[in-house]
Parts: C-alpha cells; sequence; structure tokens
C-alpha cells in the first residue's frame, strides 16, 4: 500500500486446544477504527478427542463478534444466553460494564461423536467512552438477515456496521464497516464514497493486489482510508474487509479487558479473582487471571 499504509503477518498464538492467528492488536497499529482485536480460528479438525471448550472468562469494555465461516460453537454468557452459532450468521455480544461467557462444541455434536472443521473470527469491538459501562445484551443475527449483493463476480456480505449505501441489523454502537467478499472472478473493490473511516484488509484465501504488491492468505493490510489504494481481488478469493471512524481517546488492554480507563481495567481484574462477575448460569468453570511476565509489561 502507500508509505503510510502497514502490512500484518498472521501470528500464531496458542490456547490451549488452539492455535489461533493473531492480527489485532499489533505493536504498531493497536486499532483500526474501533476494532482492537481480531484472532482467526482454524481452520481445524475437532472431533471426539478435540472439541472446543473454552471455559468461563470475563469481558468489559467491548463487544465480541463471532463470525464463523465453517463450523458450529455453543455460547453461553452470564446475560442467560444460550445460542448455537452456525457459518455466516453473528453473535454480537455487549459486554459493557462487565459479562462473562464460554465457547464450545455443541452437546448434540459431542454425542454424535461428529467431525467437523472449525474455521472462524473472533473480533473484539471497543464501545465508546460513554457507553463503556452499558448493561450487558446479546444478539444473534441470522446469515439470511445480513445484507448481500452481487457486483461483477465479487458477492458482498454486509456483516455488521454501514457500507455502499447499507445498514447491517447487527446493532453495533458507534461508525464502522465489516465486509465479507467471496469473488468468481476478478474484481476491484473500490473504497472511496462506499466505506467510512480506517480500513482493515484481512485476506482469508486466495490473494489480493494492492499498489502493485500481491498478497496471500494470512496476511492483514491497514491504512488509512484517504490513503488506500485500488484494492483488485483474485478470482476465488476471500476476504474481510473492516473497520471505522478512529475513537479519539487511547484504549488501553489486559487479557479480557478494555478500556479508556486503566483504574476500570484494574478494578475489572480484582473483582474477577474477587468472584465478583456475573456467572454464567449452572457452568462452574473458571479461567484464572493470566500473571504478568516477570520482566515486566
Amino acid at each position: 500500500m502507500s508509505n503510510t499504509g502497514l502490512i500484518i503477518e498472521e501470528r500464531s498464538r496458542d490456547i490451549g486446544d488452539f492455535l489461533v492467528g493473531r492480527l489485532l492488536p499489533f505493536r504498531k497499529k493497536r486499532m483500526v477504527g474501533p476494532f482492537i482485536f481480531i484472532d482467526h480460528m482454524g481452520p481445524t479438525e475437532l472431533g471426539p478427542d478435540h472439541y472446543m471448550d473454552v471455559d468461563q472468562h470475563p469481558h468489559i469494555g467491548i463487544a465480541t463478534l463471532t463470525y464463523l465461516l465453517e463450523g458450529k460453537i455453543t455460547h453461553e454468557d452470564s446475560i442467560g444466553t444460550h445460542q448455537i452459532i452456525q457459518p455466516g450468521s453473528v453473535n454480537w455480544m455487549v459486554a459493557g460494564k462487565g459479562c462473562t461467557h464460554t465457547e464450545r462444541t455443541p452437546q448434540q455434536a459431542r454425542n454424535n461423536r461428529e467431525v467437523f472443521t472449525m474455521h472462524g473470527y473472533q473480533i473484539w469491538v471497543a464501545l465508546p467512552k460513554n457507553l463503556e459501562d452499558i448493561t450487558p445484551e446479546f444478539h444473534h443475527i441470522e446469515a439470511a438477515s445480513l445484507p448481500k449483493w452481487s457486483d461483477q463476480g465479487a458477492q458482498y456480505t454486509l456483516v455488521a456496521g454501514q457500507a455502499f449505501n447499507k445498514t447491517s441489523p447487527v446493532p453495533v454502537h458507534s461508525n464502522l464497516f465489516m465486509i465479507a467478499i467471496t469473488t468468481t472472478a476478478a474484481h476491484t473493490f473500490v473504497a472511496k464514497d462506499n466505506v467510512k473511516g480506517e480500513i482493515g484488509i484481512c485476506i482469508v484465501d486466495g490473494s489480493i493486489t494492492a499498489c502493485d504488491q500481491i498478497l496471500m492468505s494470512g496476511n492483514m493490510l491497514v491504512s488509512k482510508i484517504e490513503d488506500v489504494c485500488t484494492i483488485n481481488i483474485a478470482a476465488n478469493s476471500h476476504i474481510l474487509i473492516f473497520g471505522g471512524e478512529p475513537f479519539p481517546e487511547e484504549r488501553h488492554i489486559f487479557w479480557n479487558f478494555v478500556s479508556h480507563s486503566k483504574e476500570k481495567i484494574e478494578n475489572a481484574k480484582q473483582a474477577w479473582e474477587a468472584g465478583l462477575f456475573p456467572k454464567v448460569p449452572n457452568d462452574s468453570s473458571y479461567v484464572p487471571l493470566p500473571k504478568p511476565p516477570s520482566f515486566g509489561k
């Protein structure tokens, strides 16, 4: 991209049973618009000896967006939600002042000893400063409810926010966009006048050409909208484009806690260790607060 652009390679991170690719935050670019965290899950094969079990853990100051390409996950939270997410649909959990949740392979898949591929993205969207302490909410939006359209060899889906004069039903709290694009033929993506704010381009599969550079899957490009040159997407590619207007204040992040206030994060750490967060009904699992490394932050 241009001199102010940034190319981020996916970095592997072990989270126990899964190896995930971390795209955000990155040391040179902590956020893209309000997007502060993106993990790429899989693709990995799950089966009777290896299912997904992410135990009860907390969040503050963000909305989590789960977007699957393959597989299925049962989401349960302290709001009282029990929801199975399937490919193409959106789970949108607004943590606000604080909630907990779990993510597991559905019980029916375990009972049937199913073998399937798990592939998708876990995304955190920071909340505006004045909404960081709102009451937690959960929304599930089916794939059929998301705006979709075709354009010269490409199929667009507006996952969240506003873009191309369309609005997703996901109830976001700031100016943002997330678009999934799949191509059957070479296609040119035009950002100008169609999306607003900073922009990130995640190459899920295939490749793109941007400013005379060919970039393959596993890379993410980041640039401010005014710096984006023309993006040519190769045939048979899958791209996620996301971003929006950045907040005026810096966001701090520790583990699963995000806030403009370091004091709020410290309070959340103490509350989690003291068992003061709301609990997922009928779930006694607990992910302990990680300890900082002895050599400092």
